[in-house]
């Protein structure tokens, strides 16, 4: 509803403020306010019934995921409808609002408001609001649940600045971590059953004016393809939904903690969690959000950019410097500086294996100590990492079986690789290690090359629900480039990113 003062210069006026919608004395009409203030979210739970020993309709509003049922069923309807609290009270209809806070209501907070906004944030809170007959205020009562379970930091996502809080197995909980960062009717979750013959509940979450309807429809009409007895886990998910299973790279996003998933469906794309699984999905997505981490956004512009950039050289270093090393000292000798050149040789004296078998054991070797680090007790794996990787090179070394600089380019390559904030794309790049590996054994700096421009045609080629994955280097996008491999100050990210098409582009004005 907007009000416009007569003596106001219509010329001059750049914006009218909407005034809060306020409740009238018609109940009907309230219970109707209050389902179109707070949307079509399918967690709203409206509750209508007749005020014990009396005439009187009231009516409650609530999100079921947020509040604590005992306290509304034993604090709220069982006084209220109890006929026995108001049959000796006789007319108290003038007084019904006071008549229950001082006497029907056992809770420890109750206030009233008049306004339908106030109402639905109280509301997504995890508070109730008791709506009365013939009365133009509403009753908020605190029924917020208490948490069943404390909340832990994601063990996969650690980070030195940011929230200490990570999604578990419980759904219901997920979402409430959600509502709490959005607390706003935009936030919108769409329930599915998932598994034809053991039944699981997923939830589809997205921003309302944000994300684009097409892209909302796309997801939910492939979750709603997948045709499988079970569904233990998201990662089931992740793979019978993204577009190209053959390829090595992850074509969806998992994440373990809410600020990630939020700050993804705030720019327009999608999140899904599955009952059962602490790790939420987030799609469409593009190579660079595996590269980039919620951290880069808590520190200030500078520091931020800086660590961003050296995980982009750490990506390369972790997948092409044991390969150039390889081409480089089999087949390019000529290409490295005499000094250097020498020493590699000294080091390489007495050693009987060629590079390529030097390397291959060592990469093994540290694959296999870093798998077996993580599944073990978190701080025995720790211990045998460290302890391990020292130990079997060093011991290596010393028996001549391989030369210290190539332990000292497989060291630098495996720790590039830990500096990066995900785990699925860390995978991906040990693998393509691999593959360059064998290709620079058998032709050399060529090998490399061809290796090289392969993945980029793989990854343009490659989409994610649509989106361009290599966006935004292809197709160009001017205005994402603000967040790429350097992040710019925040006050000048205004626009969401482009690729996305979201309906509303605007971050901030």
């Amino acid at each position: 509803m907007q009000y416009l003062h007569k003596n106001i210069d219509h010329n001059q006026v750049e914006k009218v403020k909407e005034l809060p919608t306020l409740l009238s004395y018609n109940f009907e009409q309230n219970i109707t306010l209050i389902n179109e203030t707070i949307g079509n979210d399918n967690g709203t739970v409206l509750r209508t019934f007749k005020i014990g020993g009396t005439s009187i309709d009231a009516a409650i509003i609530y999100i079921d995921d947020l509040v604590d049922t005992n306290v509304i069923n034993n604090n709220i309807l069982k006084p209220l409808m109890d006929g026995s609290s108001t049959k000796n009270e006789g007319n108290i209809t003038q007084d019904i609002k006071d008549y229950m806070k001082d006497y029907l209501l056992p809770v420890s907070e109750i206030y009233e408001t008049s306004c339908a906004d106030e109402i639905v944030h109280k509301v997504i809170k995890g508070n109730t609001a008791l709506i009365l007959e013939e009365l133009d205020v509403a009753i908020i009562i605190k029924t917020t649940k208490s948490k069943t379970r404390d909340y832990e930091e994601p063990p996969t996502e650690s980070l030195v600045r940011g929230p200490r809080i990570g999604f578990n197995e419980d759904i219901h909980e997920n979402m409430t971590l959600l509502r709490k960062l959005a607390v706003n009717t935009d936030l919108q979750f769409i329930h599915l059953q998932v598994g034809s013959r053991f039944k699981k509940e997923l939830v589809i979450t997205y921003i309302e004016g944000i994300a684009s309807p097409e892209l909302v429809d796309e997801v939910k009409k492939k979750i709603e393809k997948i045709n499988i007895d079970h569904l233990p886990e998201s990662g089931y998910i992740e793979q019978l939904i993204e577009e190209n299973y053959f390829s090595i790279f992850p074509q969806i996003q998992s994440t373990e903690r809410p600020d990630r998933l939020f700050g993804a469906i705030a720019e327009g794309r999608i999140g899904i969690i599955l009952d059962g699984s602490p790790f939420a999905l987030i799609a469409p997505v593009t190579l660079n959000m595996f590269i980039q981490s919620p951290e880069d956004y808590y520190e200030r512009w500078i520091p931020g950019s800086l660590i961003r950039f050296l995980r982009y050289i750490a990506s390369f270093i972790a997948v092409f410097t044991p390969a150039l090393y390889i081409s480089f000292v089999s087949f390019h000798q000529g290409l490295i500086p005499s000094k250097l050149a020498i020493s590699i040789i000294e080091s390489r004296e007495g050693v009987p294996f060629p590079i390529i078998i030097e390397a291959l054991f060592m990469e093994i070797a540290i694959e296999i100590l870093r798998e077996a680090g993580l599944r073990l007790p978190k701080p025995i794996g720790q211990t045998i990492g460290i302890v391990g990787g020292l130990v079997i090179g060093e011991a290596a070394v010393q028996a001549g079986i391989v030369s210290p600089v190539t332990v000292i380019v497989v060291a630098l390559t495996a720790i590039s690789s830990f500096s990066l904030p995900l785990y699925n794309i860390s995978i991906s790049l040990r693998l393509m290690r691999f593959i360059a590996m064998f290709l620079a054994a058998t032709f050399g700096l060529y090998g490399v090359v061809v290796f090289f421009l392969f993945i980029c045609i793989h990854l343009v080629k490659l989409k994610s629900f649509g989106i361009p994955y290599l966006s935004p280097i292809a197709p160009y996008y001017v205005s994402d480039w603000k967040d790429f491999i350097f992040r710019l100050p925040l006050q000048l990210m205004k626009k969401r990113p482009q690729v996305l098409q979201s309906k509303d582009s605007i971050r901030k004005s």
